[in-house]
């Protein structure tokens, strides 16, 4: 267990919510060393997980952050992250399930109904043309992806007053994330080396709230490859991320797990 591949993220703000505790402390549990890097000082870190600025991989622009999402920069600091330390970037949000093997160049898989890859738990070799497009990409951003089609284009031009990355947010959300990830392992030839998605997600996005269904038979969707359970926070109802799990749901059998309380760390509740 000393051994495992080292596993990273970052936050952006001063809290975690419950289940980002639950994930980061999974990962302790397996053995791989959890680094969370954070722009803030974070009251109710896990305890096993290492913190450290996250300015040791690049300064966050928090008002772009604060324009867009706390996940927005998070697309360009996991490559600069995995190129400088060879971490595997984990979401925050991103259980784990069993450890990551040894060896793996590429950890990436599809997500979802519609085929296109995620970059939520993701490792790509430091230095390649994968990693040099997408640095490339973000470092030199175009007036629009070149992906984009006649509609995502009519839309960024009615932001053309915002600053770049804010426009390109406000045209497609995902623009920075999936989108781009899956765009340009396309043009490497490295879409072919994904995963399947039960390796990764193996609940579809749009099924989300299984994860808190006393009744959801959850682990019906995990195979013998899965080595990672992405809860989607992002796309939690806001009720399940203002109470409790309810008991026997899947949050709560992991909370269970793992010792995380989660009436301890809701959405909105202070310290």
């Amino acid at each position: 267990m000393e051994n495992r591949r080292p596993v990273a993220s970052l936050w952006i703000g001063e809290r975690l919510h419950y289940l980002n505790q639950l994930c980061l402390v999974s990962h302790v549990a397996a053995g791989h060393p959890t680094t969370l890097y954070c722009t803030h000082k974070v009251a109710n870190v896990p305890d096993g997980v290492t913190v450290r600025p996250a300015a040791e991989i690049m300064e966050v622009d928090l008002a772009l952050a604060e324009a867009t999402s706390a996940s927005f920069l998070s697309n360009v600091f996991r490559y600069r992250m995995i190129r400088a330390t060879g971490a595997i970037w984990i979401d925050c949000d991103a259980l784990c399930w069993r450890p990551f093997p040894e060896g793996v160049e590429h950890i990436y898989a599809g997500h979802g109904f519609r085929g296109a890859l995620n970059c939520g738990v993701v490792f790509i070799p430091p230095h390649g043309a994968l990693m040099d497009s997408l640095l490339d990409y973000y470092e030199n951003l175009p007036e629009a992806p070149p992906w984009f089609n006649d509609r995502q284009r009519r839309r960024i031009r009615k932001f053309a007053h915002l600053p770049r990355a804010q426009a390109i947010y406000q045209a497609e959300r995902t623009a920075f994330g999936p989108q781009a990830f899956t765009h340009f392992a396309r043009q490497t030839g490295d879409y072919e080396r994904a995963m399947t998605p039960d390796a990764l997600y193996p609940v579809p996005f749009q099924l989300n709230d299984i994860f808190y269904d006393p009744h959801g038979r959850v682990e019906g969707h995990f195979t013998e490859a899965t080595l990672s359970v992405h809860l989607y926070t992002n796309g939690t109802r806001p009720w399940w991320r203002k109470n409790p799990p309810l008991p026997g749901s899947f949050a709560a059998r992991m909370c269970e797990r793992f010792g995380i309380d989660p009436a301890a760390a809701l959405e909105g509740d202070e310290d």
